[in-house]
């Protein structure tokens, strides 16, 4: 994964400027961190950045990678509890990290809880199938593949999930993104009979559809 994140950095960060657009003097949080994917992406463009996540391992990555900004910084924490006080931060987000979150309805309230007035929320993830028998499908391949996986959120969840913590659409976006289902299952570590039986439960199309949201929290 981290070898996957640091081969996309260029593109992510391209993305992330033209879609964001920062001021240059943003405090921004990064929640779900992981290997720092976002904070990393942020770092040239904002003052400064925070990451979190509850994985130590991913931490230590993220530090590892730390070195080349001298304005990120991590902290161990849990995205549903985020150990900051209200409206302390000008820009927050989470990149692919919701639909690894058994709640991730108390995460965009956190979210907005530790947003600015008038600030920015910036929601990136793969989302769900609006049917529920494809939807639930889809879940429980990605459950084999992934056991951190827990639901994938249709795009009318998620937002009703904004209009209920006042988060103020500015703009979005989507993404198709082909997969090759054997790099797929490899990036899990998926391997032997294990790979079989996940490769059973595979959708017949290996695309997925990215939502991308910059919010305004009011």
């Amino acid at each position: 994964m981290a070898a996957r994140q640091d081969a996309r950095a260029a593109e992510l960060a391209e993305q992330i400027k033209n879609f964001v657009v920062p001021g240059g003097e943003e405090r921004a949080l990064d929640v779900g961190t992981g290997a720092g994917a976002l904070a990393f992406a942020l770092a040239p463009l904002v003052r400064e950045v925070v990451g979190v996540d509850r994985v130590p391992e991913l931490l230590a990555l993220a530090r590892e990678r730390a070195a080349a900004f001298d304005n990120v910084t991590f902290v161990e924490g849990d995205a549903t509890a985020l150990p900051f006080e209200d409206f302390s931060f000008d820009l927050t987000g989470t990149l692919r990290a919701l639909h690894h979150i058994a709640r991730p309805e108390i995460v965009l309230s956190e979210l907005a809880r530790v947003t600015r007035l008038g600030g920015r929320v910036l929601v990136v993830d793969q989302l769900g199938p609006v049917d529920p028998l494809e939807a639930l499908e889809l879940d429980r391949f990605e459950r084999a593949r992934d056991p951190s996986h827990t639901r994938l959120l249709p795009e009318t969840d998620l937002r009703t999930l904004f209009e209920t913590n006042r988060l103020v659409l500015v703009r979005e976006k989507r993404e198709t993104e082909y997969r090759n289902l054997d790099e797929y299952l490899d990036l899990a570590g998926c391997e032997a009979d294990e790979k079989e039986r996940v490769r059973a439960l595979a959708p017949q199309q290996s695309v997925a559809t990215i939502g991308w949201y910059l919010l305004e929290r009011r």
